[in-house]
């Protein structure tokens, strides 16, 4: 048995955070020893407790902080680490420096969630002995800034199953709204910031209303941007089928409910929303972005529009609202497509393999 400790710096709940959660979880259930450090008061120390995951926490002030370097090394001493997953820059910083430092010389391992320009090269060549990518995109991307091709590794984020399976009966979203039996829902579950394209989908959604008038848009998520989208919604007098539900932890249930899953992001890693709405067997529309195109299969799956694009964005959600019959078979092949490529056991055993392959180097 060897231990991994993930570190993470952020305080909110993401992707990120999500995909670190679960491979805990996941690693954990094939004999590996896990320590989450992280802020204290994060969400992701609460959700990580909640799953019996052991947490040591430690306050990340800025990048350079002496005070949390020397406290992160005591960390790495007394759990006797072996393996340090970075997730942040703040912690990728902290951790990496520590671990550098440390007498028990542990592996470092960075893992690039962000479709954004990176800011610190350190973080990626200098610290880490190994970074992993979520999609071949960020790798890609990476390797043109100088980032050796060898040291970087894609591994995929995956759907947990046991979570993201199609029941029949599950999605009481409609119920709870008291919503129509006939509407057509559309579903959106992201962080409500810019890049995520919610005003697309609102500029894009008066027209999808001429041609469907019974569909309802349902954004799940909070963010920065919620003060803004909800005076857009009112402005454009959409109160009635634009429907803001905040922060959500029965997205499966909303992803039963609704009858097609549209994110029109501007910037994506992977997009890992796509890949949950696909193994509830939902057809999903997403943009020609980032690493989308390696999980959405134009024409089969699902549709790409352009990234900001709102007549193309509304186009291609009247296509699939007015043809049910395309609709569900892209849920079916999105479904198989999750649940044999992206899936959370695959990703967790290809990030086993490579922390054994480097401790084996290591040794």
């Amino acid at each position: 048995m060897f231990t991994v400790m993930h570190t993470e710096s952020s305080m909110g709940w993401g992707g990120q955070e999500n995909r670190t959660l679960n491979e805990a979880i996941g690693l954990r259930k094939l004999g590996v020893r896990i320590v989450i450090l992280c802020q204290p008061a994060s969400k992701l120390a609460v959700r990580a407790q909640e799953n019996g995951i052991e947490v040591r926490m430690v306050k990340m002030r800025k990048s350079f902080d002496l005070t949390a370097i020397w406290e992160i090394m005591r960390v790495i001493f007394e759990e006797r680490v072996d393996i340090i997953n970075t997730h942040s820059g703040r912690d990728s910083i902290l951790a990496g420096i520590a671990g550098r430092l440390s007498r028990k010389k542990p592996v470092i391992v960075r893992t690039r969630h962000l479709a954004l320009p990176i800011t610190s090269k350190l973080t990626y060549s200098g610290l880490p002995h190994r970074v992993v990518a979520v999609s071949e995109y960020v790798r890609q991307y990476l390797i043109s800034q100088g980032i050796p091709a060898e040291r970087v590794t894609t591994i995929t984020t995956g759907v947990d199953l046991s979570r993201f399976t199609p029941e029949a009966g599950a999605g009481t979203l409609r119920q709870e709204l008291k919503l129509d039996e006939h509407a057509l829902l559309v579903g959106t579950i992201a962080i409500l910031r810019i890049k995520k394209g919610h005003h697309v989908l609102l500029e894009a959604i008066p027209k999808i209303l001429e041609a469907v008038p019974n569909a309802i848009f349902i954004f799940a998520g909070d963010g920065p941007q919620h003060k803004n989208i909800s005076r857009a919604i009112e402005e454009k007098n959409l109160t009635k089928h634009v429907l803001l539900l905040g922060l959500r932890r029965d997205i499966p249930k909303i992803l039963e409910t609704i009858d097609l899953f549209v994110l029109p992001t501007l910037e994506e890693a992977l997009g890992t929303s796509f890949l949950e709405a696909m193994a509830m067997k939902k057809p999903v529309i997403g943009t020609r972005v980032g690493g989308v195109p390696e999980v959405i299969n134009e024409g089969k799956n699902g549709l790409l529009v352009n990234p900001g694009d709102a007549a193309e964005l509304a186009s291609a959600v009247i296509h699939l609202l007015k043809n049910p019959a395309l609709a569900q078979s892209m849920g079916e092949q999105g479904r198989t497509f999750a649940t044999t490529e992206f899936t959370v056991d695959r990703m967790c055993l290809r990030m086993h393999e490579l922390y054994q392959t480097l401790l084996s180097v290591q040794v």
